[in-house]
């Protein structure tokens, strides 16, 4: 928007002459000109700037009586010698001693007076204040006299009956003066451009920005710091930051020993900021301290979201309650149990044998839980090496050992922070491991490899175990601190045998998931007879694979050895590839005989003609 220019004429006559000379810029309403109200002079000033006026212009008496008044700048139309020496001139027309009385600011030349016909005398003012005690000196001696001054002079003349001249500005002065207010309007434009540039840039950064003086005042406060730590500008903008903050005191500190900082963090209530000083120079004198911030949580919910983005499968919990099939009577009471303690925050330990379920069951509790929109991050601790495991859960920075990848990597519990991270198989890690866990856990930070900072977390750890960890603790193999830090709460899933009536319900599940067609024979009352006598040491997973095969085969075909351990042996070696290649070879065949042509199979399968001839020679 235009900036206006308000001029305080003193009256008709000089309003007129700017009319004149600005004709178009009086009619559009970009100058707005009062002419002087002597009673009202102390408020013309914000009355101009109320109405929009940027920059004002006022005369001697005028000028020092608004200049306290008004927030904008206001510029002194200054009294030329000229424009006295003019005023003179009609004064000597005028019976009486001429008494002239000036801002003593003005210049005027006395040989001037040389060239006027009576007796002249002349008094200055120093500012607004005095006008009226030097007025009253100039006529107490002489009130038969006329009187040259401004419009507040003119104005206490005609008050007391006494002839007076006003000095009028001329042409040549209105337009300086114009000229030079048109001037500081541009540079006005200009500066409100680059502030509000600036504003903006620092309103749309992702960094908080402070700046404060050298007497600890706030200069810059910009919204995302407003945001972080939930104070509006109106309440700190030019007050001392250490009053309003006292947590940030230690920059007034720094300010005072000139000390500048890089990459620091500091918690602040209850927020971890990761922070930089930098000292602000003007002509080799330290004028200010600028503090840049950001909290690190917002810094780890961005980097989880990016990497939830980039890794759905393993940060998402895809699993639910009811996505848990059963019917016996035990696992109904494990499951109202679970769902109780899913609603609480505390940490789990899940026990079960191999296959029973516990990341299905871990998943359930973290999706009825209030974390349910945070990540949830599953590891097994059996599968990798000490060294291996300690960097995915811990994570390393650039160069922390021979092949750490470049820009270093974050560890699965920053991964997790606000949601739940699972252990799997928690038994199994070493002693060293388990002490840096603790730590983990009771410290609610974590230390990449490499790394000479922590990290603040906010993690649910739920663990399983397919070993009493009771058991390991009197074989001092788990520690005693850890294992009661993380069994808040224990759930028990029983192994399928003992939940005999989730065997067929469970079997009738997963071949509906296999079915490829109706034609499927469903499993006889001898079938079902077969499955509830079996062991099932491979438990839900073992059935999962028995249904997988009578879908092939229709036949209920259990694998059985002479003992539990060989038993055990041969489950853990099922080639499900070669089963999967037989399935696939079945597809294939029964596609053939509904009359497809080979393109049309292998775009069903999504495979390429190449791949289905690889498939099935014999099809082909």
């Amino acid at each position: 928007m235009p900036k206006k220019l308000g001029i305080i004429a003193t009256d008709g006559e000089m309003k007129k002459a700017i009319e004149k000379l600005y004709p178009y810029e009086t009619q559009t309403g970009k100058f707005i000109i009062e002419i002087l109200d002597q009673e009202q002079i102390d408020e013309q000033g914000k009355y101009l700037e109320a109405k929009g006026a940027s920059v004002i212009i006022g005369r001697s008496g005028t000028y020092d009586r608004n200049i306290e008044n008004v927030s904008v700048p206001l510029l002194r139309l200054r009294v030329t010698a000229a424009d006295i020496f003019n005023a003179l001139i009609k004064a000597s027309k005028i019976k009486g001693k001429i008494k002239v009385i000036i801002w003593e600011g003005v210049f005027f030349d006395r040989l001037w007076l040389e060239m006027i016909s009576g007796e002249v005398e002349i008094y200055t003012f120093k500012n607004g204040e005095d006008i009226e005690n030097v007025y009253i000196e100039a006529i107490s001696t002489d009130s038969d006299c006329v009187v040259v001054g401004g419009g507040v002079i003119c104005s206490l003349a005609r008050g007391d009956g006494i002839s007076s001249v006003f000095i009028n500005a001329s042409d040549e002065s209105i337009i300086e003066i114009i000229n030079h207010a048109e001037e500081v309007l541009g540079y006005l434009n200009n500066a409100q451009y680059q502030h509000e540039l600036l504003s903006k840039m620092l309103n749309n950064v992702q960094d908080a920005v402070i700046v404060i003086d050298e007497n600890d005042k706030v200069q810059l406060f910009n919204e995302r710091a407003q945001n972080i730590l939930k104070v509006g500008s109106a309440r700190i903008m030019n007050k001392k930051l250490s009053n309003i903050l006292p947590d940030f005191s230690f920059l007034k500190d720094n300010l005072i020993n000139e000390i500048e900082e890089k990459e620091k963090l500091i918690r602040i209530r209850s927020l971890v900021l990761n922070y930089s000083t930098s000292l602000i120079w003007k002509d080799n004198k330290i004028k200010g301290m600028l503090l840049i911030f950001q909290d690190t949580t917002r810094l780890q919910r961005l980097e989880q979201k990016i990497r939830r983005e980039l890794n759905k499968k393993g940060l998402v919990a895809r699993y639910n309650f009811k996505d848990i099939i059963y019917a016996d009577e035990s696992m109904d009471i494990v499951i109202k149990r679970a769902k109780m303690i899913g609603k609480r925050d505390s940490s789990v330990v899940i026990y079960g044998e191999s296959g029973t379920g516990k990341e299905l069951m871990a998943q359930s509790i973290h999706n009825i839980s209030d974390r349910n929109q945070a990540p949830f991050v599953a590891i097994n601790c059996a599968a990798l090496s000490e060294s291996l495991l300690e960097s995915e859960l811990f994570g390393y920075e650039e160069g922390a050992f021979t092949g750490a990848r470049k820009g270093g990597k974050p560890g699965l519990f920053e991964l997790a922070h606000g949601g739940t991270i699972f252990l799997d198989e928690i038994n199994s890690i070493s002693l060293g491991l388990q002490s840096k866990l603790l730590r983990v856990v009771e410290e609610k930070e974590v230390m990449r490899l490499g790394s000479d900072y922590l990290i603040p977390l906010n993690v649910r750890i739920i663990c399983a175990a397919n070993e009493d960890l009771k058991a390991m603790l009197q074989k001092k193999t788990f520690r005693g601190d850890l294992f009661y830090r993380l069994s808040s709460f224990e759930i028990i899933i029983p192994p399928l045998r003992e939940r005999q009536s989730d065997i067929e319900p469970l079997f009738i599940f997963f071949l509906k998931t296999f079915q490829l067609d109706e034609k499927i024979k469903w499993p006889g009352e001898k079938d079902i007879e077969k499955l509830m006598s079996h062991d099932w040491l491979g438990n839900v997973r073992e059935l999962k694979n028995v249904a997988e095969r009578y879908i092939l085969f229709n036949e209920i075909n259990l694998l059985k050895s002479k003992d539990n351990q060989s038993d055990k042996i041969y489950n853990d070696t099922i080639d499900l590839k070669e089963i999967h290649n037989l399935i696939d070879d079945r597809i294939i065949a029964q596609l053939m005989k509904s009359g497809l042509s080979k393109n049309e199979i292998a775009k069903k399968l999504g495979i390429s003609r190449a791949t289905l001839w690889n498939k099935n020679k014999k099809n082909v």
